[in-house]
């Protein structure tokens, strides 16, 4: 039986709805052999609603520490997705030192002061190949701090469907070369279905570059309720396997090591 994970949801400590146990069913029900919890942090001058309140990160970690205590059919995950903002290295490095994570995801909402995916105006009388260009680099500047086991919606600035008038082909080579560089995990996040978007992240055409350079991969719902617990999982396994992926990637403590799709 394949051994699936799912290492990207959030709660109630979040932006979720739902209380971290009120997960574990259904991740029981869809088969995964693991779940991830990682709630948003965001380090933002202001604090966003949909960020977990820094002093409450306590709080998180003995309430994922103590569900995997009780639950022995399904393997629990410690983990945060945090948000990378160039200048808060050190912060960050501080956070994840002080908690006892399984893995943290890292992704890129901010270009400047503003997130792109608050809604389709951000993209409003922009250059969308600039866009592309000034997002896919602070992913590449965020795998390559070392602060990050896994690149969260790599490609998050499609959400709206703004695409630019060039090829992003280059963008996503080099992306993956980064990655592999600086041996960082790229997830397959299956909520953009869910989205104005419409299709996974990142974009399918190009997940073959991801392979061919040799990044390690997993599949993320990203879900924010329960019902979205390894939602689309059946197809994102199967566009892995056509892009040449033999391997997914598992985390505990920190580390990663890698097990066969099939």
């Amino acid at each position: 039986m394949l051994h699936r994970t799912d290492y990207h949801i959030h709660t109630r400590y979040s932006d979720g709805i739902g209380w971290p146990e009120d997960y574990i069913g259904p991740a029981i029900a869809a088969g995964l052999s693991e779940i991830g919890f990682s709630d948003h942090l965001t380090l933002a001058p202001d604090q966003k609603d949909w960020s977990i309140r820094p002093e409450l990160l306590g709080e998180y970690s003995e309430h994922i520490l103590r569900l995997k205590e009780e639950n022995k059919n399904i393997m629990i995950r410690l983990g945060l997705e945090i948000d990378y903002l160039p200048g808060k290295e050190m912060e960050i490095s501080e956070i994840s030192r002080d908690l006892p994570l399984d893995f943290i995801i890292g992704s890129v909402h901010y270009l400047g002061e503003d997130s792109v995916d608050t809604g389709p105006e951000f993209y409003h009388d922009k250059n969308i190949d600039d866009l592309f260009e000034s997002y896919f680099s602070i992913v590449s500047q965020a795998a390559s701090t070392g602060l990050f086991d896994i690149i969260g919606h790599p490609d998050l600035v499609r959400i709206y469907r703004a695409s630019p008038v060039n090829s992003p082909a280059n963008l996503y080579r080099d992306l993956a070369k980064k990655l592999k560089k600086f041996n960082v995990t790229i997830e397959l996040n299956t909520n953009g279905v869910n989205k104005p978007l419409g299709d996974f992240y990142p974009d399918k055409e190009y997940l073959h570059f991801f392979c061919e350079e040799g990044v390690p991969v997993c599949v993320n719902s990203d879900a924010h309720n329960p019902a979205g617990v390894a939602q689309y999982f059946d197809q994102a396994y199967s566009l892995l396997i056509h892009a040449g992926y033999q391997e997914m990637a598992l985390f505990n403590n920190r580390k990663r090591s890698l097990k066969p799709l099939f």
